[in-house]
């Protein structure tokens, strides 16, 4: 049996949200300020869960980021990655460790987009939002749904081709957006408290 680890990343790996921290540092905080300001009915609509999270996020990150050249997109994540490794909390990168160490799969599933996520954790599979590209820019719309909820095991389930009873998988997370993938999980972390 093979154990396969499955952390998600903001606030199990990362002390807090990075999607705000991301548009802070490629736009700055005037600019965030002011994103928070246009789109505050519809961030009170999801919290509400009136409206969706995945559109919501969508059309946040269009706004700061749509047309914008992958080429200047992807720096800037490797950028971030670099000046931001504080945000990794040192627990989760001892898991990282111990999974690493011991050649054990490590697969970070997130919400948050593939791009900013993969130069934190290298040495993992990397499960999260892709965004959409044309003509070499982006477009503002993600190519797959939101990676948050049921869509964590959808994602899980397609990269373990195996039978389900070949893997021992242990899960870390931190808010609902985790309930369905600690619950498919044999061990489950909360807070990295264990609670399964």
């Amino acid at each position: 049996m093979e154990n396969v680890y499955c952390l998600d990343f903001d606030g199990t790996l990362t002390t807090h949200d990075t999607l705000l921290e991301f548009i802070r540092y490629a736009r700055g905080t005037k600019a965030l300020l002011w994103g928070l300001v246009l789109y505050s009915p519809l961030l009170v609509l999801m919290k509400l869960r009136l409206y969706s999270n995945g559109k919501t996020k969508q059309r946040f990150f269009a706004h700061f980021f749509k047309s914008m050249p992958i080429s200047n997109f992807d720096t800037l994540c490797q950028q971030f990655a670099k000046a931001k490794e504080g945000l990794l909390r040192p627990v989760a990168v001892d898991v990282c460790k111990h999974a690493a160490e011991n050649g054990q799969r490590l697969i970070v599933v997130s919400a948050s987009v593939e791009n900013w996520v993969k130069p934190f954790v290298p040495q993992a599979e990397v499960l999260a939002t892709k965004v959409e590209t044309a003509d070499g820019r982006l477009t503002g719309r993600f190519l797959t749904p939101n990676c948050y909820g049921s869509e964590k095991v959808r994602r899980i389930r397609e990269v373990l081709t195996g039978a389900r009873d070949q893997y021992h998988i242990i899960a870390y997370g931190d808010s609902r957006g985790d309930s369905e993938m600690l619950n498919y999980a044999d061990e489950a972390y909360l807070r990295f408290r264990r609670i399964k």
